[in-house]
């Protein structure tokens, strides 16, 4: 058996990180699907494919919310915790072979990293971009974008308004995060603290605040 692991969500400031894992005994199935790098397909090809990807393999799927995030980020890299949550899914799975989407810039260390957190002997490739060169990461990572943006329309849902794909570079998501410090001085729920992002928001809004207070005393 063969698995392949990706994640969705390693950089935004706003939501969570998603991790799966997708197991198969060949790939045939999932090449004919033409299953490819879940950033270069629609939401809608996604969302189709998704369905299909579960039919015909066993997956396992990790979210990891932003308070979690922060929580291990004290202790250790991301880089790390990615690998121990890859790991993770590998141990449930438990493959003869293993392609992981290299999270460090050293994909051996990577790999390394990956296998100290493992009970069984694995075979592990770590390679960059392996969602664009292995179908089984393909489809790990068609799973977890999928399981992804639900997470983001939830969260989305349960503050009411618009808040964007949670990424610093989405001007929907500073300007939802802007208004929300802005009106309570504190960060949203789902918020990534210990993001630069995050930390600048908080520390500009607060140099504004100071600003005007010296402003009205003068």
């Amino acid at each position: 058996m063969i698995v392949g692991v990706d994640e969705a969500g390693r950089g935004p400031v706003l939501g969570p990180l998603v991790v799966a894992g997708v197991a198969v005994e060949t790939d045939v199935a999932l090449r004919q699907m033409n299953v490819r790098d879940s950033k270069k397909l629609s939401p809608e090809r996604r969302e189709a494919l998704a369905p299909e990807i579960e039919r015909v393999a066993r997956y396992e799927l990790v979210v990891v919310p932003a308070e979690r995030i922060d929580a291990m980020r004290a202790e250790m890299s991301l880089n790390d915790f990615e690998a121990k949550l890859f790991a993770e899914l590998i141990q449930r799975l438990r493959p003869e072979t293993a392609y992981v989407d290299a999270a460090d810039v050293d994909e051996i260390e990577f790999k390394r990293c990956v296998q100290r957190e493992l009970s069984f002997a694995v075979e592990i490739i770590s390679q960059h971009n392996a969602d664009e060169l292995f179908p089984v990461v393909s489809a790990a990572s068609i799973l977890a974008k999928v399981r992804r943006d639900r997470e983001m329309r939830a969260i989305e849902e349960e503050f009411g308004v618009p808040i964007g794909s949670g990424y610093s570079h989405d001007v929907q998501t500073i300007a939802f995060l802007e208004k929300w410090i802005r009106e309570t001085g504190t960060l949203p729920r789902h918020t990534r603290t210990s993001w630069d992002t995050a930390r600048r928001l908080l520390a500009e809004s607060r140099s504004r605040k100071l600003e005007e207070f010296g402003e009205g005393k003068s």
